[in-house]
């Protein structure tokens, strides 16, 4: 019978102590005495019937779960939230303007497109959402990406045409016919994004953002943000030149603008770099006085509003050459549907948009649920996010995330709800329908200055650096990889490159696992490893190999051979002496004196001599080697003390989360040669689901029986020990 105790000692110095006697359990007397399993009483045919049952109750759940405004919006506190809510939304939308007209640039489409890209995707999340605080809309990295595939598939060489007055100029780009095929293009991508995430949510995956790993993403976008920065170059300095996509587009639009730097036009630039100063200047106050300003300054649209006066005041577009947005045709688009024979050129780049925007929505949406007590649903989020984009595309816009800095402004001044996201788009709405020509004047130098400011920052993730450097070398060169192949190949391959690296990483990590021989810590029951540890110290003829990782067909022989090594315990080495000891008895059955064996392994055979103990004595003294016609880099000599002072070998499976049919026939391989030179092989701390992994591999067949598997490491020493003073005596009792 088990027997348990727990008893607390009272005092200032009381230790609690857990004490329990009971007999040493294997797997066969934990299956036939201790477990039972419970009977599944329900057929996979009952099982399916119950999982697609219809009930009100489960149409009920499915509406709330699809539409997240009806859970919160009955109970919304209005007196408590709604000032809150609206200032925050009136904030929130201040800032989505000017970044919607600046985004919109880097998206490769005209200025307006942002502003619908920022009401349309923000009013539909509002009803879809499940996180309360962030604020979706235009985003950097997602508009540079959609950019970059809109210049690929509609580049300026396919808009050359002669001037319209015959001359002999060189050929101009048809601007108009341009930007029309480059937002079909965005419409496109952004309707296949869309569906793409909804299908993604739908079939519950939104676990795919995991392989996405917080280093890999802030690597790649800290790329994304050098890409940003260089294609606002042109802008800045207001010269003309191409832009580029794909591999090595950063260097070439780097080198392009440099080369034409010479036309630099200085208006653009003084005003630009005002725009910078000032800018970076407002981020800096709000960010040094958040705690005493009630709300932070609204410095973007400070400057759109000053430099659309200033521009339109001294005609800076006809006297000064300055470049600005241009027509803002006042009012929404009518819906119409997307081109979709340009589908088959952009799926790749869809899927790579879908994830990246849920990657950067969800994790964002996590850390505002954390901190304030709630919890979004990763599937929901997918679907929103799908269908902001998938209903939105009919309307002329481009695929759209969680912007960060948005973010924090609709949390920081009060935001309570997904209320503030719906004025903010209102706020929007109004500029659209009602005053969009006002900022015809506005200079993109402005609007470039907006957006580099934005990116300060993701240019502070370099400061992971030094820290990963600390901390971890794996992560830190996953996110070296990510950035340097983001920004050579583009954002596109790199962030593929970026994931299959990090992929291998883990595979890496499973090749190359920790392994120890333990030792028992006396009087704790713990088991350390011996080369770590003064305390832990091994039992006599026992040893316990510990590897912490799993077993599959990728590691089962780096399995192996790391136990073999670990335990300095061969069975082909064990076996060859034996050949040897064997020879030399027959040789020399007269002989009085003891030997010792030296037994030869060759790279290719395995050869045996056997030496006199005094023979090689005499050699070690004079310190000579034997030659046998061969060098040491092909051989090496192992002295064994025959017999094996091991006879039994602990497995430690406490690590090991799952084995494969390769690893599970390694295993029985390698006990089966240990078993032959009469060295027990038992195996402890299996989970349940491991074991029932084994017995669906049939590993418990023939000499393999559920006898040798142990629940605990203790457990197995303990069986070891009595088995091998005591072969035929009962079950050892355990204390700890």
């Amino acid at each position: 019978m088990e027997q348990e105790e727990v008893a607390a000692r009272e005092g200032a110095d009381s230790q609690l102590m857990y004490r329990i006697e009971r007999p040493v359990y294997n797997e066969s007397i934990i299956r036939s005495q201790v477990l039972s399993r419970k009977e599944k009483s329900t057929t996979l045919r009952e099982r399916l019937a119950h999982q697609f049952r219809c009930s009100s109750q489960r149409a009920k759940a499915a509406a709330l779960s699809f539409l997240p405004i009806l859970i919160w919006l009955p109970s919304y506190p209005v007196k408590q939230y709604l000032f809150s809510d609206v200032v925050s939304g009136l904030s929130t939308g201040v800032v989505q303007l000017p970044q919607g007209l600046a985004y919109a640039m880097l998206a490769a489409v005209p200025p307006v497109y942002g502003l619908y890209a920022s009401f349309y995707p923000v009013l539909l999340y509002t009803f879809f959402g499940t996180s309360r605080h962030i604020s979706v809309g235009t985003f950097a990295v997602i508009s540079l990406m959609i950019g970059g595939v809109a210049v690929r598939e509609a580049p300026d060489s396919m808009f050359y045409v002669q001037p319209a007055n015959g001359s002999n100029m060189s050929v101009v780009v048809d601007v108009e016919a341009r930007d029309a095929r480059r937002v079909q293009v965005a419409v496109v991508l952004t309707t296949l994004v869309g569906i793409i995430q909804i299908v993604l949510g739908l079939l519950r995956f939104g676990f795919v953002a995991i392989y996405l790993t917080e280093p890999l993403v802030r690597g790649f976008t800290t790329a994304a943000s050098v890409h940003v920065v260089v294609s606002q170059l042109k802008y800045l300095l207001g010269v003309k030149t191409q832009r580029f996509s794909g591999p090595l587009s950063a260097i070439y639009s780097v080198k392009e603008v440099f080369s034409d730097i010479a036309n630099t036009n200085v208006t653009t630039l003084i005003l630009g770099l005002v725009c910078l100063v000032f800018l970076y200047g407002i981020k800096d106050i709000n960010e040094r006085f958040k705690k005493k300003l009630p709300i932070p300054i609204p410095g973007e649209i400070v400057v759109v509003i000053v430099s659309t006066s200033i521009s339109y005041g001294l005609s800076l577009s006809e006297d000064y050459k300055v470049d600005v947005v241009g027509k803002i045709p006042t009012g929404l688009l009518p819906p119409a549907a997307p081109q979709f024979s340009l589908l088959p050129s952009l799926v790749t780049d869809s899927f790579a948009v879908a994830i990246v925007g849920f990657s950067m929505g969800i994790s964002l949406a996590k850390i505002f649920a954390l901190k304030h007590g709630y919890s979004v649903d990763g599937n929901q989020e997918l679907i929103a996010l799908g269908l902001c984009n998938f209903i939105s595309s009919f309307f002329q816009t481009f695929a759209i995330t969680c912007s960060m800095s948005r973010s924090l402004v609709q949390e920081s001044t009060g935001g309570k709800t997904q209320i503030a996201g719906l004025l903010a788009s209102l706020v929007v709405l109004v500029v659209v329908v009602a005053i969009g020509f006002v900022f015809q004047p506005l200079p993109q130098t402005a609007l470039a200055a907006i957006i580099m400011v934005n990116l300060l920052g993701m240019f502070k993730q370099f400061r992971d650096i030094p820290t990963l450097w600390r901390t971890s070398k794996i992560e830190l060169t996953i996110w070296l990889v990510a950035f340097v192949a983001s920004v050579l190949l583009g954002l596109d391959y790199g962030l593929l490159v970026a994931i299959t690296f990090a992929i291998l990483t883990v595979i890496y990590r499973t090749q190359s696992p920790k392994s120890a021989v333990l030792g028992h810590v006396p009087g704790t029951g713990l088991y350390c490893d011996v080369d770590e540890y003064e305390e832990a110290a091994e039992y006599e003829g026992i040893k316990i190999f510990h590897s912490n990782s799993s077993i599959y067909f990728a590691n089962s022989d780096l399995y192996v051979n790391a136990l073999k090594e670990k335990t300095d315990v061969n069975p082909e080495h064990i076996e060859a002496a034996e050949k040897a000891r064997r020879k030399q008895e027959k040789a020399n059955s007269n002989h009085s004196s003891p030997s010792k064996l030296c037994v030869k392994y060759k790279k290719e055979a395995v050869t045996h001599e056997v030496v006199s103990y005094n023979h090689a004595a005499e050699e070690q003294r004079n310190g000579r080697s034997e030659d046998t016609g061969t060098t040491l880099d092909s051989e090496h000599s192992v002295f064994l003390r025959p017999p094996c002072a091991i006879h039994s070998i602990i497995l430690d499976w406490t690590p090991v989360n799952f084995i494969d049919s390769v690893g599970a026939k390694a295993i029985k391989q390698v006990i089966k040669e240990y078993a032959a030179v009469d060295v027990r092989v038992v195996i402890a701390g299996c989970s349940r689901n491991l074991l029932a992994e084994l017995d669906t591999l049939q590993f418990f067949t023939g000499v393999m029986t559920t006898d040798m598997v142990f629940p605990t490491v203790h457990e197995a020493v303990l069986h070891c020990q009595h088995s091998k003073s005591h072969p035929a005596a009962a079950p050892a009792n355990e204390t700890t």
